[in-house]
């Protein structure tokens, strides 16, 4: 694979096309100046709206702005991604993340004002201002939330509060990402080195079980040493989210976390309930573990090595590009049409190079296109988030092409669902089209262990959300000795008598950045469930389900999540998709049993 040691020397069609935004510099500071003129035109609404007219021109105004300052700001991240090290497109971002303050504060009296109308009021400015039907829903749908807002000095009050409340994440965050010191471990030159995150990725996946174990103990030493410290937070967290759900109005802190995707709180429950009822694939694929590691017993740190040794593919790509068409031909013409676009108009950052932004993302522009960064690496797992990503793109750009502005943006909820999509097509054709016994096994393996992180992982992850908010709504302390039984518990329960448990193991809550984003992992779960039962029916050849999935693909956020999904043929609100899932899962582990 050819490295490149700066960006000048990758071939121009695999970078992408920023001037499809901006053509120089000089139209963005155009922009950049319309949007403060609009934003101090917006601040002299603030008390002046008191018919339909001035109603409907201040938002019509306002998603104005929003076009524009989202160019604006999109270019600058966009400029500072492809090197985060040049201090000029640094000052880019700065003065556009600047604006975003200056937009929001001209914007903030907005809402207040709307839910101190009555409904009878809002419905008289509708009836008399056609303009404002483009507008009905989002109205409205702002009035939901009109039983869980407080009084215009009580919700001053909160907001002042708001980075007190912060505060346990952002303590964790610290904890988490400057302070930590892990142990150390013994490097290829057989010297003692300071563990670092990266490291640990790579050992715990080889061969050699002493250094899986070491680099596993070293993780795992400053989370124990700090269990105290970050059972605060956690404990904080948790127990702020209970409060303000309570002074909110909600029943549960569960149920304030659902209540904007309009989720009910048995689709959380029906989640859980079914997984836990079907665990038994997982159990099963732990035995296989066990026995292809020539294992006496199994254990944590066993859990992440490939099962399959001596398969490394080198996948150019170009024929990743190529692979990824073939085994996405399934969702039609028209879907694989939209990817050749991606590849031959430059939406793709495909290299990665010095000072580039690590990792993967599409970002989609409404008025322009998505635009996809990736670090390309001519490896499986690069072909795999090429599929991935370019699921979001379609999804970006189809959902552009056929929403207005104020529905094309779609909710985390449903993301996930195009991108998987992808990802199981595409195992799917490299299974039917691999000859080769030990890459099949190794593709198998591959997707098996994503299937147990993405599913089962989030699934587990989530109930723990679940209990500890509920003890904390019973007024039980939280602390190190609760957490640890909670997880204890959870992790045996989940993966089975068979693993031998370590004591760091119920420390696990102690590492997770996503439980201070409340009741957020359950929407991995049902989105990688989703895209289960949708990929296997178009696979199958059901015309229904493939055009009701392209329509999906377009929607937006024109209706809520769920109903998006039922339009699908997939209904969370019952528990047959996660069946369907799990019955997915256990047709890998015993095909890979069998191999």
């Amino acid at each position: 694979m050819k490295t490149y040691t700066s960006r000048n020397d990758v071939p121009v069609n695999e970078k992408w096309n920023l001037k499809d935004i901006y053509s120089d510099i000089t139209e963005w500071e155009k922009d950049l100046q319309n949007v403060e003129k609009l934003a101090e035109k917006l601040k002299g609404y603030d008390g002046a709206i008191k018919d339909g007219k001035s109603l409907y021109q201040y938002l019509k105004q306002r998603e104005e702005l929003s076009y524009v300052f989202n160019h604006v700001y999109a270019y600058a991240m966009l400029t500072v991604d492809e090197d985060t090290r040049e201090a000029s497109s640094q000052s880019l971002l700065d003065r556009a993340k600047g604006l975003s303050v200056k937009v929001s504060s001209s914007t903030s009296f907005f809402m207040p004002y709307l839910l101190s109308l009555d409904k009878e009021t809002l419905s008289s400015y509708i009836a008399e201002e056609k303009g404002l039907k483009y507008f009905e829903e989002d109205l409205y749908e702002s009035f939901r939330y009109k039983t869980h807002v407080l009084t215009k000095d009580q919700e001053e009050v909160i907001s002042q509060l708001g980075e007190a409340l912060s505060a346990p994440s952002t303590t964790f965050g610290m904890i988490n990402n400057a302070d930590i010191k892990f142990g150390d471990v013994t490097n290829d030159d057989g010297k003692m080195i300071p563990l670092t995150r990266g490291m640990y990725s790579k050992l715990i996946e080889e061969e050699d079980r002493d250094r899986r174990r070491e680099a596993y103990k070293a993780y795992y030493k400053p989370y124990v040493e700090l269990k105290n410290s970050i059972a605060s937070t956690l404990s904080a967290s948790i127990k702020n989210n209970v409060t303000l759900a309570r002074i909110r109005k909600y029943p549960s802190a569960l149920e304030k976390a659902l209540f904007g995707d309009m989720v009910p709180k048995e689709v959380y429950e029906n989640l859980i309930i079914a997984t836990k009822e079907n665990i038994a694939p997982l159990h099963r694929y732990s035995e296989i573990r066990k026995e292809k590691l020539h294992l006496d017993e199994l254990r944590q740190y066993d859990m992440s090595v490939p099962l399959v040794k001596g398969v490394k593919q080198v996948i150019p790509y170009e024929e990743a590009y190529e692979i990824m068409i073939k085994a996405l031909a399934p969702l039609g013409e028209e879907y694989v049409n939209i990817l050749k676009e991606f590849k031959d108009a430059r939406y793709i950052d495909v290299r990665e190079t010095p000072g580039k932004r690590s990792g993967a993302y599409n970002l989609g522009i409404y008025g322009v296109h998505p635009f996809i960064l990736l670090n390309h690496q001519d490896d499986l797992d690069s072909l795999f988030t090429l599929a991935h990503e370019c699921g979001h793109g379609v999804h970006s750009k189809l959902s552009s092409q056929h929403q207005p502005q104020i529905t094309a943006r779609y909710s985390i909820f449903v993301a996930e669902v195009a991108s998987t999509v992808n990802e199981i097509l595409l195992i799917n054709y490299l299974l039917n089209t691999e000859e080769n016994l030990e890459v099949r096994k190794h593709l198998l393996n591959h997707f098996i262990d994503q299937y147990k992180g993405t599913f089962f992982t989030q699934v587990m992850f989530a109930e723990f959300e679940k209990i500890t908010h509920e003890l904390a709504e019973k007024g039980t302390p939280l602390n190190v000795e609760v957490f640890n039984k909670t997880y204890e518990a959870l992790f045996r329960e989940y993966n089975g008598d068979l693993v031998v448990f370590d004591d760091e193991v119920k420390f696990g809550w102690s590492r997770i950045p996503h439980f201070y984003r409340p009741f957020y992992v359950y929407k991995y779960a049902t989105g990688f469930a989703s895209a289960i039962h949708l990929a296997t029916k178009i696979l199958e050849g059901d015309k229904n389900t493939l055009h009701s999935y392209l329509n999906f693909l377009k929607s937006g956020s024109c209706d809520y999540p769920l109903e998006l999904l039922k339009k699908t043929g997939v209904d969370l609100t019952t528990p047959e998709p996660i069946e369907n899932a799990m019955k997915k899962f256990g047709e890998l582990v015993e095909e890979f049993s069998a191999l």
